[in-house]
């Protein structure tokens, strides 16, 4: 590990929030649960818009579900970082040298430019539009289950690696 980043990471660990959450069993707990909460709103909104562009709930209108579901991944990714960084401040010299956390951080970064890259291709505007759900959409919700997917079995193996 490069010494600045170390250095980084031992003034992060020694702040009054990371001392704060270290040192209280329950506000721990609460600070965790509410990331799992978060990462349920990322995943549950974005692998059911996903399921709708594979073509499960065709009865429902892609346009009518996905700015809802949208906003509610946006919000529970927003916050999954608050909330992960926090986490992460409790033991970041441990959490940076962690393959898993570093897998899941990688996975985050990866779902999060995956609906970006969609979001602002053509397929997409066609498809809110009413229009046919382009091979490339249908792909890119594919890949995003796969993402979310692994990036949340990554943050189940961090524990394992400790």
């Amino acid at each position: 590990m490069p010494p600045l980043l170390a250095e980084w990471l031992q003034a992060l660990a020694a702040t009054a929030p990371a001392d704060f959450f270290r040192d209280s069993t329950s506000a721990y707990t609460a600070l965790n649960a509410a990331h799992i909460f978060s990462i349920g709103l990322v995943v549950g909104s974005i692998v059911t818009l996903d399921l709708r562009l594979l073509g499960l709930f065709r009865g429902v209108p892609l346009e009518g579900i996905a700015v809802p579901l949208t906003r509610v991944a946006a919000a529970g990714l927003l916050l999954a970082i608050m909330t992960g960084f926090v986490l992460f401040s409790v033991r970041p010299v441990a959490y940076a040298q962690n393959p898993a956390f570093l897998a899941k951080v990688a996975l985050v970064a990866l779902g999060a430019g995956n609906v970006l890259l969609l979001h602002m291709g053509r397929a997409w505007t066609e498809a809110m539009a009413g229009g046919e759900i382009a091979d490339s959409v249908r792909a890119a919700a594919l890949r995003s289950i796969l993402i979310w997917m692994a990036a949340v079995l990554a943050g189940r193996w961090i524990g394992f690696l400790q």
